[in-house]
């Protein structure tokens, strides 16, 4: 039977309700491992280290008021519902920041174009969602049942909540917003799934009965208290969704382009080493010895095989880049800001 006691809630309560004012030992706490874990992620972004990065999830405490907002939400409890969000809240912009500064002090030259840290969490999908409920159900009945408790360092690994907040900052430092918005996303995504899963699991506990019992804190819970919730997700997933589709369509794009690609550069005795596309534009890296190949040319060929409507972007693999937009011939030297 799926239900809950008195000292599971005053168990759930005591560790997500950050109480104490700003300086109490809860607060305290938390706001401490927040400043580190938002250090560690985006030293981990920085230097490319996966190690480093899944370190900062597991420090990270921005799990404890999200699963505090579903638990003040179950209990209709105003005052714990708006510090618990306050903290989501004021705890990201922190991260962000560090992110800022850091970027700021350590920006690379290519503007973390080169970093797979920063690739993964670009680009989130519906699918993104999907693992991110999953994960929020596993940690929401990790809460509930003390007995296996044990699985939430593995929930905070699989659940990326600090490294896409440490992104967001380090890409609004170099000026790309848009993949910031992306990364930003990515963590509303994580936020929106564990809120609606601990709601829901909570609820079928019978959270709110057992807190009743316990004498604890509850209001009354009305059904729009809870649309919230339904209209998060639906926000989320409908970026998500396009997001999807045009993952999809720039994977087919690559497809295509990669044999004409590795045609163009074998003839100018070159080699491919990737083709990428974003966006709807291919991105191509070649290495070899001069002369260059001529990017001009390949736009063309890649036009003669019906994808004109592909913007087109050349790299050599020891520096340099040209640019050529769809639906041209011709292709320019990339300005120094648009490949720092």
């Amino acid at each position: 039977m799926l239900t809950v006691d008195a000292a599971d809630i005053e168990r759930m309560t005591g560790a997500l309700f950050i109480d104490g004012g700003p300086t109490g030992r809860a607060s305290t706490r938390f706001w401490v491992l927040l400043i580190l874990a938002g250090v560690i992620a985006t030293a981990g972004v920085i230097a490319d280290s996966t190690a480093t990065v899944i370190g900062a999830m597991i420090v990270a405490p921005l799990m404890t008021p999200i699963l505090g907002t579903a638990l003040s939400l179950v209990l209709a409890d105003r005052t714990h519902l708006l510090s618990s969000i306050g903290h989501v809240i004021g705890g990201a912009l922190v991260v962000i920041a560090i992110g800022i500064l850091f970027g700021i002090i350590d920006g690379p030259s290519d503007a973390y174009a080169g970093n797979s840290q920063v690739a993964a969490r670009i680009s989130p999908r519906l699918i993104d969602l999907i693992a991110a409920t999953a994960t929020g159900t596993v940690g929401a009945f990790a809460l509930v049942r003390s007995d296996i408790s044990d699985t939430l360092p593995g929930v905070a690994i699989a659940i990326s909540l600090v490294p896409p907040l440490a992104v967001v900052g380090l890409l609004i430092s170099v000026g790309r917003i848009d993949a910031a918005a992306q990364a930003g996303l990515l963590f509303g995504t994580n936020v929106a799934a564990i809120i609606a899963t601990g709601t829901i699991v909570l609820l079928l506990y019978k959270v709110r009965d057992a807190a009743k019992r316990a004498g604890a804190t509850v209001g009354d819970l009305r059904g729009r208290a809870l649309v919230p919730v339904v209209v998060l997700v639906a926000l989320v997933s409908v970026p998500l969704a396009l997001g999807s589709a045009s993952i999809a369509r720039d994977e087919l794009l690559a497809l295509q382009a990669r044999p004409i690609a590795d045609a163009w550069a074998t003839a100018a005795g070159w080699e491919t080493e990737s083709v990428e596309a974003s966006n709807q534009v291919v991105v191509v890296t070649v290495v070899g010895q001069s002369p260059e190949p001529d990017a001009a040319l390949l736009r063309q060929q890649l036009s003669a095989a019906g994808l004109a409507d592909a913007g087109l972007t050349v790299r050599l693999a020891e520096g340099g880049v040209e640019t050529c937009p769809a639906q041209g011939t011709t292709c320019e030297p990339a300005a120094p800001e648009a490949h720092r």
